[in-house]
This record gives structure tokens, sequence and C-alpha cells, in this order.
């Protein structure tokens, strides 16, 4: 009985612990970052990326270096491929702070559907679609100082 209440005091205090660091990281606004998209569809084979973008003034996750509002970028791409018919994709992003780092990230997830060799790889191009910097809402921002 005495190693259970041991053993439990010793996991709240973890959580307790973990929660106390989680709640320290900060945001911050980064100069830019390396980025670029995926989509795919459960529906067809085709999957989409577009190219390499470098988006100015992006936040971060000082602690971990997790992007802010990363939803919202890959909404921006699920909105631009239902604007011209390309309807029901799953979008994600794909980020680094250096450019050699997300071309290793494109090249490594690519690769990855050129070898399944069942898929068609479709590229967007920079000059149809672009991902804009998204600020995150004063709330956060000033709670995170």
């Amino acid at each position: 009985m005495k190693l259970s209440k041991v053993t439990l005091a010793i996991i709240f205090f973890a959580i307790i612990g973990g929660c106390i660091i989680e709640a320290t990281a900060k945001i911050k606004c980064v100069p830019k970052i390396y980025a670029f998209g995926f989509a795919a569809s459960f529906n067809d084979s085709t999957v989409y990326f577009t190219d390499i973008q470098e988006i100015d003034s992006a936040w971060i996750n000082d602690k971990n270096d997790f992007l802010i509002s990363r939803d919202n970028y890959s909404y921006q791409l699920k909105n631009y491929l239902s604007g011209i018919g390309l309807e029901h994709r799953t979008c994600v992003i794909s980020f680094a702070l250096e450019r050699k780092d997300v071309v290793k990230k494109y090249n490594k997830m690519k690769s990855k559907y050129v070898k399944a060799g069942n898929f068609i790889i479709k590229g967007i191009d920079k000059a149809d679609f672009q991902f804009s910097a998204i600020k995150p809402d004063d709330y956060l921002i000033e709670n995170n100082k």
C-alpha cells in the first residue's frame, strides 16, 4: 500500500511539474521560417506539394520551436484547393527555421510518395499559392510575456 501511495505521489508531482514547465514556455516572433504545404485525399491517389516558401514574421513557441497557428496555415492551403475545385483535402504544413532543414523534410516526404509508386504527385507553384504570415491574437501574445 505504501508503494502505491509513493508511486501516486510521484506521478502527481510529475504531472504538476510538467504543467509548470509548459506554462513557462513563451511565444516569440522569428524574422522568417521556411515551409511547404502538403495535401492529400482519401478519395483519390493525387497528392499536392507546394513549393518551399519563405514566410516572414512567424510566431513560434520558444521551448520547442512549435509553430503557433499551424492549423490556420493548413487552412490557407485547404481554402486555396477548395477554390480551384479540389475539395475534401487533408492539408498540413511542415516548416523549419533553416532552409536546409525544410529541404531535407520536403525531400524525405516526397520520396516516400515517389517510392510508393501508386500516387500522382502534383506541385503547387508559388505564383499560384503563397502562405501568408499569421499573427496570434493579442491575448495570446500578452499572456505569454
